[in-house]
């Protein structure tokens, strides 16, 4: 595929992306791949936040991003050229009416797609997941769908935007911008100036307090998204089990790696803070792993961790390109970035290359209807800290 746009300026780039999380990293990875100059800057370290914390789920049956997420997940691994560990399919365990309820939409909604859902028996229930309690829950198995490895697959990411010359530039802080006939023409950072032609900003919960470098307001907040890891177990027919409220995986050496809400919200942040895990929110975790699997209520807990996922006010992402400026292009995945970063990677570069997206309607995801939100949104929802009024 070939650009239309002019080569970067020595100290820059095409395209500057800001954020290394699996959003910027695949978007980086499609522009490279397409012969596009571009540079990722990252304040920390790639994959760092929710895109290498999280339960590796390759299943988001609502978005519009839905067809082409379960078209190309089973392709990452050579398209990229390193592992990223996607195992296909998924089951959901339904241990309540409003589980229930859910998961009936769940299949409708695939099934319109042409995607097939079907209830399991006891039987088949005890035969694909035998860590859990047949007589306990009903399940659907989802024939599509998956989950992959976080931190496999932001190393993919990054080492094949590098094998396709783009580049990467971690512990630099973005600081502003400088303007010029309505675009942006230079990101300036701690550590210098990065000339650019377009400008994505892909930054996780970092994004609303970019974007208003530009006089851009992104309504998101802040929470805390926590992960526990157990002891290997005997492996499961299907490593993708959800229910109880948790998402999550079994690893290809049989540990169970699962976190859940609620979220913890959290205050504003600074450019570079990480929170720490939260004890209370991951007993809460440790009791519904094990209720979800009473076979592996014996596994100790290896390792715990957090990481922070931004949130729109209506839980959906906003990815859109900008009026004004008019060469910047604003994404926020809204929790579930890692599973729909091949496709939404795909629909940024689109819209960077050509402003607009070959293969999906992107309208419902535009930042727009967000125009008329209320200004205490957030207090109207209960988003907000612990120890907040």
């Amino acid at each position: 595929m070939a650009s239309n746009l002019p080569g970067g300026e020595a100290g820059g780039a095409s395209v500057v992306v800001i954020g290394g999380g699996v959003t910027g990293l695949s978007t980086a990875w499609w522009l490279a791949r397409a012969g596009i100059d571009v540079i990722v800057i990252e304040k920390g370290v790639v994959g760092w936040e929710a895109s290498g914390r999280n339960g590796g789920g390759c299943t988001h049956h609502f978005s519009p991003l839905f067809p082409e997420e379960q078209r190309l997940w089973p392709q990452m691994d050579e398209l990229l050229g390193y592992p990223t560990e996607f195992q296909a399919h998924r089951i959901r365990l339904i241990g309540d009416d409003r589980a229930m309820e859910f998961s009936r939409g769940a299949m409708a909604n695939a099934a319109r797609q042409g995607f097939k859902a079907e209830w399991l028996d006891a039987a088949q229930i005890a035969e694909l997941v035998p860590l859990t309690d047949p007589q306990a829950f009903r399940a659907v198995y989802y024939h599509f769908g998956g989950h992959a490895n976080p931190q496999r697959t932001v190393q993919a990411y990054a080492w094949a935007i590098q094998d396709k010359g783009g580049r990467i530039v971690q512990h630099t802080v973005a600081t502003g911008f400088e303007r010029r006939g309505g675009k942006v023409v230079a990101v300036e950072t701690d550590r210098g100036r990065f000339a650019c032609d377009s400008l994505v900003i892909a930054a996780g919960p970092q994004t609303e307090r970019i974007a208003a470098m530009l006089d851009v307001a992104i309504p998101t907040t802040a929470g805390r998204a926590e992960i526990m890891v157990t002891e290997a177990v005997p492996m499961m027919k299907i490593g993708g089990v959800d229910g109880a409220g948790l998402y999550g995986r079994q690893t290809l050496r049989g540990n169970l790696v699962y976190g859940g809400g609620p979220h913890e919200w959290l205050p504003a942040l600074g450019m570079t803070e990480t929170p720490r895990a939260s004890t209370p929110l991951l007993q809460n975790i440790a009791t519904r792993i094990a209720r979800l699997f009473p076979k592996a209520r014996h596994a100790r807990a290896l390792r715990s961790w957090s990481g922070i996922v931004e949130n729109t006010p209506d839980g959906r992402p906003i990815i859109d390109r900008l009026r004004s400026p008019d060469n910047v292009v604003v994404a926020t995945l809204s929790s579930v970035g890692f599973g729909l970063s091949p496709a939404s990677g795909r629909a940024i570069a689109e819209l960077v290359q050509h402003g607009q997206c070959s293969f999906a309607d992107l309208s419902t995801l535009r930042l727009s209807r967000f125009s008329n939100l209320e200004k205490d949104w957030r207090e109207r929802r209960g988003w907000l800290p612990p120890d907040a009024e």
